[in-house]
């Protein structure tokens, strides 16, 4: 269950990652979470948490589009399951 989770979750931020609509401060956090996200060292709790974390602080942002919001919001919630 936890690798589908993440599979999902590593393609919505490399969509953002690749979206030069969103500021690049966002697109790197989206990379350096999907980064995070499989970082094999750590345990998958540990590396959801850690990005669950990196994307709160980048949603309030008050630059980022509501689209990309609304991306990181579906993130969030597919992993509070994790």
């Amino acid at each position: 269950m936890t690798n589908h989770t993440f599979e999902e979750v590593s393609q919505i931020l490399q969509h953002i990652n690749g979206n030069n609509t969103i500021p690049r401060n966002i697109r790197r956090a989206a990379d350096e979470s999907n980064k995070i996200l499989f970082n094999e060292e750590e345990d998958e709790i540990v590396r959801a948490s850690a990005v669950v974390q990196k994307l709160d602080e980048i949603s309030n942002d008050p630059n980022i589009p509501v689209h990309a919001r609304t991306l990181i919001y579906e993130i969030l919630a597919k992993l509070e399951g994790v």
